[in-house]
Formats: C-alpha cells, sequence, structure tokens
C-alpha cells in the first residue's frame, strides 16, 4: 500500500532529525543500576539507541527507572519541560501485571493519543508472535509539541516498534503536533 501524496508532502516537510529522550521502565534493571552493578543488561534499551543514531536522530538520553508511578510521572514532566527534546520513548511496563503502569501513568499527560499506534504494533506483533499479540500494550501521542511513545521494553518488540512505526512516523508526528 502505498502513501497518499498528503502524507508524502507533509513527511517532507517533518524535520529530519529529532532528539529523543529514552526511558527504561524496569524495576529490577534501576535496583541492578543503583546498586552499581555494571553489568545491568538492558539489550532493548541499546537496540533503541541504536535504532535512532543509525537513522540519523539524537538520543539526548537514556534513563533506566522503576515502575513506580512518581518516578514515571516525574519523567514525563521532565521531558515535557525540556525545549530541546522532541520526542521520548518509554520502553517497558506495559504488559498487564500489577506492577506495569506505564502506559496508566504516561496516558494522562497526552493532549492528544494516536490509537492506530497501539493498534499497528498488535496487527504487526501478530504477524510474528501470533494470538498472544492481545496481550501487547503500547500507545502514542503528543503533548506540547512532543511525541510521546510506550512500548514494550523486549528486543523484539522494541525493533518492531522503533523500525516500522517510530522511525517512520515520529518526525511527521511532530511536524503535526507543533503546528
Amino acid at each position: 500500500m502505498s502513501e497518499s501524496e498528503s502524507s508524502k508532502q507533509h513527511k517532507a516537510k517533518a524535520p529530519k532529525r529529532l532528539n529523543f529522550g529514552i526511558y527504561i521502565c524496569s524495576t529490577s534493571r534501576y535496583k541492578g543500576s543503583q546498586q552499581g552493578n555494571v553489568a545491568v543488561s538492558d539489550v532493548g534499551g541499546d537496540t533503541l539507541v541504536e535504532l535512532l543514531k543509525n537513522a540519523g536522530h539524537n538520543v539526548l538520553f537514556k534513563k533506566i527507572i522503576a515502575d513506580d508511578e512518581t518516578m514515571i510521572q516525574d519523567a514525563v514532566m521532565y521531558v515535557l519541560g525540556l525545549p530541546d527534546v522532541d520526542a521520548a520513548i518509554f520502553s517497558g511496563g506495559t504488559g498487564i501485571t500489577p506492577t506495569d503502569i506505564t502506559i496508566e501513568t504516561v496516558s494522562p499527560f497526552l493532549e492528544k493519543t494516536l490509537p492506530g499506534f497501539g493498534e499497528f504494533f498488535r496487527r504487526i506483533s501478530f504477524d510474528r508472535v501470533g494470538s498472544a499479540a492481545v496481550l501487547s500494550r503500547a500507545i502514542a501521542g503528543v503533548a506540547k509539541g512532543k511525541a510521546i511513545f510506550c512500548i514494550p521494553g523486549s528486543p523484539d518488540a522494541v525493533r518492531v516498534a522503533g523500525e516500522m512505526l517510530i522511525l517512520p512516523e515520529a518526525p511527521h508526528i511532530v511536524k503535526h503536533a507543533r503546528e
């Protein structure tokens, strides 16, 4: 399926290089990093940084935070207050266990949501993992002229969201969010 002419024109006028902030929402990784464990593994986060940089974007920071409502709220407010950040990605804490609260915590800050982001994420995931995709939660939206994405933290989910949705659309989203 090809893009519409208006979509192509909008993308042509969108910024080519965005500044991203990344938050990895994982209590276990956060505790490990706080204890000075330099061996804390963050394959999903490292994949995300690599994808963004390879596409020509800047990653201003990558921080590991806990699955904690106050920490996530503080992270969203920090991003919204930084003029240099164009887009933020919150990776992890999107499952269905009681401690998975990233989406519930970030959502109230969004001025507009983009339901298609989660819908397409699950559609792509369905092709890869079958009906287990129904457990996948992902959202995107805009606030204060910035694009905000909440995605699962697994390396495969990060790659799908990054390559197939965030990289192709983030500049387009930011362009419209700032009009």
